[in-house]
């Protein structure tokens, strides 16, 4: 006996290229990267403010927990965007008729100018993204992301009992 473990007892190497996690953390921050260089430069929004403006676009006031759900951006993130957006009187807060704990937030007149201007260049870059596959790949790919999500909430559900 060398002292060396056996090849065969070690467990499986890590390559991080091959790691899905990884593999779709890159892709999506390769993509988001594309729009955002727009909406930085001309509305100077982060990401994330981007992405709230996004979610408020449908017009429907929500709270900041509806947006970290729709999201999947944590509380301190969200709260930090609507923080900045709401200094720069882009979203507008007010209480809830139903529960005056909480607050509904919504895009103001100058935030839906930002989503109109800005939404139909993220769905260009979209489209451009699907360029190279054909309409059957595409909605394939949004099933197979959709069951990935689905599967990682269960995942999540089973890890917080």
């Amino acid at each position: 006996m060398t002292g060396r473990a056996n090849r065969a007892d070690l467990p499986p190497a890590l390559i991080l290229s091959d790691y899905l996690p990884y593999r779709l953390s890159v892709v999506s921050n390769k993509a988001s990267g594309l729009i955002a260089r727009a909406y930085q430069a001309r509305f100077g929004l982060t990401i994330w403010e981007w992405r709230v403006i996004a979610v408020l676009g449908s017009g429907e006031a929500i709270t900041a927990q509806a947006i970290c759900e729709a999201t999947a951006m944590d509380k301190v993130t969200v709260s930090r965007a609507l923080r900045a957006l709401a200094e720069r009187s882009l979203v507008d807060r007010r209480t809830s008729p139903t529960d005056k704990r909480a607050s509904l937030v919504s895009l103001t007149g100058d935030g839906r100018s930002i989503y109109e201007e800005i939404a139909p260049l993220a769905l260009e870059w979209e489209r451009s993204l699907l360029a190279g596959f054909s309409p059957e790949e595409a909605d394939q790919l949004s099933r197979l992301l959709e069951r990935l999500e689905a599967q990682a909430d269960v995942l999540g559900k089973d890890a917080a009992l």
